[in-house]
């Protein structure tokens, strides 16, 4: 009988993706930090409603979720070059375009998608802060920028948190992609691997088989997090609210 699959492999090889590991997990944390912080800027840009960046935002939110994730890898490969081309033009600067890493590409593509979505996440948690609690730190004479780094955010973040950590892992997959701009990383090392003894299955397996573990990690410590940071919801009734001291 053929050896149809051949399960040892899906294991031995598993070391050989693991090396290409911290690749994927660069791209997966440095894109989701850089997604987080522009994706909070253009929160704020549309809930504060700033003429013309809020239209700006909302027509870029709209475009990034309304194309696929493939496609703006592709527009990031051929369109940051188009872009270094003008600045050299318009600026008289000198950058080599064709030194450009293709990491570049992967980030710049990763990062704008994150941002788009995580701004929509952000900003229903920033609105759902109560507006009490707002204008009592108002009537405190505290700034926007104070009532915002001590009450706004840190309640924000709360709601938020699950909402992250799926994108999180959405992102962690997506990685997948960014073979397409010739970035090798663990999808494309399996693709590489299989390609030396056609076995195409097992490599896959294998990459299944990580990515699964990685996920059940990122949901472990998001739930972590949500049981650290929680807002306690039911604090206990002291003895004279029943009625009694003791």
């Amino acid at each position: 009988m053929p050896n149809i699959i051949d399960v040892k492999l899906i294991f031995t090889q598993i070391p050989a993706l693991l090396a290409y590991l911290p690749v994927t997990l660069f791209i997966t944390v440095l894109a989701m930090l850089f997604g987080v912080i522009l994706g909070l800027g253009l929160a704020l840009i549309k809930i504060n409603r700033i003429p013309v960046l809020a239209q700006l935002t909302a027509l870029f939110v709209s475009f990034v979720r309304g194309t696929p994730l493939l496609v703006q890898l592709y527009l990031s490969y051929y369109g940051v070059p188009v872009l270094l081309r003008y600045v050299n033009y318009f600026c008289h600067t000198d950058f080599n375009i064709n030194s450009v890493p293709s990491m570049l590409f992967v980030l710049v593509a990763f990062s704008l998608n994150e941002a788009a979505y995580n701004s929509e996440t952000l900003r229903a948690a920033l609105q759902s802060v109560s507006k009490g609690q707002i204008e009592a730190a108002q009537s405190l004479g505290m700034t926007y920028m104070q009532i915002l780094r001590r009450i706004i955010l840190p309640e924000a973040f709360v709601v938020a948190l699950p909402n992250l950590g799926n994108t999180l892992i959405s992102l962690l997959k997506g990685t997948s992609l960014a073979f397409v701009c010739s970035v090798v990383e663990m999808t494309a090392r399996g693709k590489i691997l299989a390609g030396n003894n056609y076995r195409y299955f097992e490599a896959y397996i294998s990459l299944a088989l990580i990515y699964w573990l990685l996920t059940v990690i990122i949901e472990l410590c998001v739930k972590f997090w949500e049981r650290k940071i929680a807002i306690p919801t039911s604090p206990n009734i002291p003895s004279y609210r029943r009625g009694k001291l003791l």
